[in-house]
């Protein structure tokens, strides 16, 4: 049998532990949330990739969009990496809402942005950003920006004109009126 006095000892040790580990800080590094420019309207949840957002703790950098010709669709507004971004007819502008949810985000990716967004060749007025889950999804000229699964390479734009409602986005926020 063991000693009264041990097993106390025990229970106060093991209840001391629990009790710092419950005071421990709250403070997390990559809890860094990113504001929005304006709060929208936003249509029912849905969950975007993973791929799309900024990773937990990493480091809010700028994000740049840029306005770039690409064949077959003419000048459009395209992500840091050079992808073409687009814009669905089922969205609306004004004020800003998105529809694609559930399956529809697996083929086209939301674009998810850090706080700062920089431009060349876009009006920066023209940017925005529209509630998605608590995240900011970007928009131009009110129309929520995506990018589509099936471009694989920089200056592609095999999205444009899919199933007559997704298209190009030109760097005014209208669609690109070329067929890809």
């Amino acid at each position: 049998m063991i000693p009264r006095r041990i097993v106390l000892s025990l229970v106060a040790g093991l209840a001391s532990t629990l009790l710092l580990g419950a005071c421990g800080s709250s403070n997390s590094a990559g809890s860094d949330s990113a504001a929005t420019a304006a709060p929208a309207a936003s249509a029912p949840t849905a969950t975007a990739p993973a791929a799309s957002t900024p990773a937990a703790g990493a480091t809010t950098t700028a994000y740049t969009v840029t306005a770039k010709a690409v064949d077959g669709v003419g000048t459009v507004v395209t992500d840091p990496n050079g992808m073409t971004l687009y814009r669905y007819d089922k969205d609306e502008s004004n004020p800003s809402k998105w529809t694609c949810s559930g399956a529809c985000v697996k083929t086209w990716i939301p674009v998810i942005v850090p706080e700062s967004v920089q431009t060349s060749g876009v009006e920066k007025s023209l940017l925005g950003t529209v509630h998605r889950d608590g995240q900011p999804q970007l928009t131009l000229g009110g129309w929520p920006l995506y990018r589509y699964v099936g471009d694989t390479a920089a200056g592609q734009a095999n999205g444009q004109g899919k199933d007559g409602e997704w298209f190009a986005v030109a760097p005014s926020g209208q669609k690109s009126a070329a067929t890809g």
